[in-house]
C-alpha cells in the first residue's frame, strides 16, 4: 500500500532556505570526490583472505565462528545447537534451508529428538514474535557479510522475520563464503544497484555485529545486554 507524503515541498524549501539557496528539484548530480578511502579497506583481498579477516574481527566482537562445508553443514549445525543448549528453535522460512538439505533435519530429526522447531509463518502474525521470545536459538542465513566489522546483513520481510535474530537467547547465522564482502561500502553499492534496476528490496535491513552489548556506563563493556546473549557464525567454505 502506498503512503501519502504530507508537506514535503514546504519542508524541503525550509531546509534550502536555512542553507541559503533555493530548493532544487532537478539537475542534482552525485559529487565526484577526489578521494575514495572507503574503497581501499581490504581492497584486493582474495576470498580466502576475506574469510581470515572476518574471523579475526569476530574475535573482537565476541562471536564464535565455525568453519564447515555444504556436505558437513547439517552435522556442524547439530553440534552447535547442542553446544548452546538445544531448543526451542525458531528459523526463517528461507529457500536456502531447503537448498542446503536442512529441512529434514529441522522438520523431522530435531522434532523426533524432542526439540521444538518453529519456521516463521507470516500468517501467524504476532504469534511468531511470541514464539521467538521463548526460543533458545534463532537461525538465519546471512545475505551479505562484512569482513571489516564481523557483520551479517539480513534482508528481512515475509517469512524472514527480524525477531528470529533479535529475541532468542542465542543467534546462529549461516554464512555462505560467497556472501563475504570487504565492508559496508560494497553492501550499500549492491542495494543502490538494485534500486537503480527497479528491483524491490527489503524495507528492513539489519546489520548485526555479534551479540548485543553496551559500554554506556563508564566504558565497561557488557555483552548480551538487550538481545541475544551469544552469537555464532557458521561459514560454509565451499559455496
Amino acid at each position: 500500500m502506498n503512503g501519502t507524503i504530507q508537506n514535503r515541498d514546504s519542508f524541503l524549501q525550509m531546509i534550502a532556505q536555512r542553507l541559503g539557496r533555493n530548493s532544487r528539484k532537478e539537475g542534482v548530480e552525485r559529487p565526484s570526490w577526489s578521494f575514495h578511502p572507503q574503497e581501499k579497506t581490504l581492497a584486493g583481498y582474495s576470498s580466502d583472505e576475506l574469510v581470515d579477516a572476518f574471523i579475526k574481527q569476530c574475535k573482537n566482537v565476541h562471536v564464535d565462528v565455525y568453519r564447515t562445508t555444504s556436505k558437513s553443514l547439517k552435522n556442524t549445525l547439530k553440534e552447535v545447537i547442542a553446544f548452546y543448549g538445544g531448543g526451542p528453535i525458531v528459523t526463517w522460512d528461507d529457500h536456502r534451508f531447503e537448498a542446503f538439505g536442512l529441512m529434514p533435519f529441522l522438520l523431522e530429526e530435531l522434532p523426533n529428538e524432542g526439540t521444538d522447531v518453529h519456521i516463521w509463518d507470516p500468517e501467524l502474525g504476532k504469534e511468531n514474535i511470541q514464539i521467538a521470545e521463548r526460543a533458545n536459538i534463532g537461525i538465519t542465513f546471512s545475505d551479505y557479510t562484512l569482513a571489516e566489522s564481523g557483520t551479517v546483513v539480513l534482508l528481512n520481510g515475509g517469512g524472514k522475520g527480524r525477531a528470529v535474530s533479535l529475541l532468542p537467547t542465542t543467534y546462529i547465522s549461516i554464512i555462505p563464503k560467497s556472501t563475504i564482502l570487504p565492508r559496508m561500502t560494497q553492501a550499500a553499492r549492491k542495494f543502490h544497484q538494485m534500486v537503480e534496476k527497479g528491483e524491490t528490496i527489503s524495507s528492513c535491513i539489519n546489520f548485526i555485529t555479534g551479540p548485543s552489548n553496551s559500554a554506556d556506563i563508564e566504558m565497561n563493556l557488557v555483552v548480551g545486554l538487550h538481545g541475544p546473549i551469544k552469537t555464532a557464525y557458521l561459514i560454509i567454505e565451499d559455496c
